[in-house]
């Protein structure tokens, strides 16, 4: 047996199961892993990631084409018309599912028949670099292993996390405000399971080590199948003590360091994004050492870059920035500006005021978004998310509500995103600039439909051929900007990055490539005023020339200014790679 992979894999299993033969533990997850008794381990502190990484997140059924499945629908639509702008794909959860538009999984082993097949996911495997969700957390109350908890037989029979309402629970930190505990009739009499997000999704118990062993199992499926992104669904509520918050307790973080080192031996090139929708202290601790997630969802970006577009103040989103640690080479952040989901609250705690939080909802809201709440320890219920398509929800200021100034916003917050350190994530529905489903949300009763459309191909394509359309527009627009900082070594996920200082209005921050030889300076009118911008507050070097790699416009004279038109963003590098 490999000895240094072994000894690392029992000391972490003995944090999180200090009762149990780690060692027999140890054994079984290796061999369950298919790992090699010699296997050598991967390169340490790898970046398997450049600045040409973009990445699309779908659902399966987000493009649809009569008497075709979506997952051939999708795959080409992302050949026609993606696939000089991307370079991976997050499918979400496209398993048999009962609720929660997949993240309610009933088999995760199986691809949805209304969806496709397994052959389909694989082929979209070999073009793109293809993430899967691992829905960690929960599984549905309608699966096969909750059927057998239901009956008390294997597999199954201690799959899930049983409470106790006499227990004092009140510490729980909750992302919803439906019951914790809900009864269940069993063959041996009523019981109580934990369900942190719905009566449908039931925890599962890790706990118990056979549930990691499965989910090892699992994880080496999808590596087979071509998988090796690897999305940790809620992976934060993994682990649960009564008397505890059963949030970020230690025994999860020792799970991901389990999970990732056993990935990482099968797989080198594979990665682990840990999806946790939390206060950004906290989020930051998923990174471990190095040694937990790869790749963090910077959660925190999203209501911030909306607040500042909309108040067109800038102070939050600088401070903030300011205070985010380089990623350690190795590791890096996901940014994203929308997603599936709704715009996380939670990640603004410590950020934005009561006040200010409560003025980003008062506007989201006048441009047709809801808010899904929380239920707080003390009982109360305080808002979680808000629900709404990114496009709407740039349409206008928070003072003079909407304006004609929507197109340019909505671009304006994707050149933010796309030069950050970090890997971009655009979710499809931005780019293809979607509106707010109301219908949607009518007929499913869910928030988050408004932000979950799905399009039949024909149309897609005549708005994205519409030169008139905003669809189009905001696409062709997207795509060129990506085409762009593709090209560039100063944007690669770890290269150096600092933030300017240059008033209220304008936000900008300087990327310098890993061999230090691109300098991009990435300044944004975030306001809708035309800004001024004094070149001798940004340092051009003068022995070097500088010219915008958005605009073609060249820098003649150091000592002069620019011009920035409302929510114009220039890229000010002193080394064009043409694309």
């Amino acid at each position: 047996m490999n000895q240094p992979l072994k000894a690392k894999l029992v000391a972490m299993l003995e944090v999180v199961y200090p009762e149990l033969d780690c060692d027999f533990l140890s054994e079984q997850l290796l061999t369950t892993m298919g790992l090699p008794p010699n296997q050598e381990p991967p390169p340490a502190h790898q970046n398997n990631w450049d600045e040409s990484d973009i990445v699309l997140i779908t659902y399966a059924d987000t493009v649809q084409q009569p008497e075709e499945k979506p997952l051939v629908t999708l795959h080409r639509f992302l050949g026609d018309c993606l696939a000089d702008s991307i370079s991976s794909v997050h499918i979400l959860p496209f398993f048999p599912y009962s609720s929660d538009d997949g993240f309610s999984v009933m088999d995760y082993l199986a691809v949805n028949e209304s969806h496709g097949s397994w052959e389909d996911i694989e082929r979209i495997a070999r073009d793109y670099k293809l993430m899967a969700d691992l829905v960690i957390n929960h599984m549905s109350a309608r699966s096969r292993w909750f059927e057998n908890f239901r009956k008390r037989v294997e597999p199954g029979k201690d799959y899930f996390f049983e409470g106790n309402p006499r227990d004092d629970l009140s510490a729980v930190v909750r992302p919803r405000t439906s019951p914790l505990l809900n009864p269940v009739q069993t063959d041996d009499g009523e019981r109580y399971v934990w369900c942190t997000f719905s009566e449908d999704q039931v925890d599962l118990n890790f706990a118990n080590p056979e549930v990691l062993i499965e989910f090892v199992g699992i994880i080496r499926q999808y590596l087979e199948r071509g998988i090796i992104l690897f999305r940790l669904d809620a992976v934060a509520f993994l682990w649960k003590e009564p008397g505890t918050p059963c949030i970020h307790l230690q025994q999860t973080h020792e799970l991901i360091k389990i999970m990732r080192l056993l990935i990482e031996h099968h797989s080198p090139d594979a990665v682990i994004i840990t999806e946790t929708n939390v206060p950004n202290r906290e989020n930051l601790t998923y990174f471990g050492n190095a040694n937990e997630a790869h790749v963090i969802y910077n959660f925190s970006l999203p209501p911030l870059l909306i607040n500042t577009l909309v108040t067109g103040d800038c102070k939050h989103l600088k401070t903030w920035l300011m205070s985010m640690p380089p990623a350690q080479l190795g590791t890096t952040y996901l940014n994203f500006i929308a997603s599936h989901d709704g715009i996380g609250m939670r990640p603004t705690d410590g950020l934005l005021t009561d006040e200010e939080k409560q003025r980003l909802i008062n506007t989201m809201d006048s441009f047709g978004g809801k808010v899904s709440y929380r239920r707080t320890a003390d009982g109360r219920d305080q808002p979680y998310e808000i629900n709404i398509a990114l496009y709407d929800a740039l349409q206008g200021t928070a003072e003079s509500g909407t304006d004609h100034w929507q197109l340019q916003r909505f671009i304006c917050a994707h050149t933010v995103m796309l030069a950050l350190e970090g890997i971009p994530a655009f979710y499809i529905h931005s780019l293809l600039a979607s509106r707010n489903d109301l219908e949607r949300v009518e007929h499913t009763g869910r928030l988050r439909s408004i932000n979950r459309s799905q399009w039949q191909l024909d149309d897609l394509e005549h708005k994205l051929e519409d030169p008139l359309s905003h669809h189009s527009k905001a696409f062709h627009k997207l795509k060129r900007l990506i085409a762009i900082r593709r090209k560039q070594p100063a944007f690669h996920p770890n290269a150096t990055q600092f933030t300017l200082h240059l008033g209220l209005q304008l936000f900008g921050f300087w990327r310098q490539s890993m061999r230090r030889d691109q300098s991009i300076f990435c300044i944004h009118n975030i306001s809708d005023d035309v800004q001024l911008v004094a070149l001798s507050d940004i340092n051009l070097i003068g022995t070097d020339h500088w010219q915008d790699l958005i605009s073609g416009m060249k820098i003649d004279d150091l000592s002069g200014s620019i011009t920035l038109k409302p929510y114009q963003s220039v890229w000010l590098a002193n080394r064009e790679v043409t694309v």
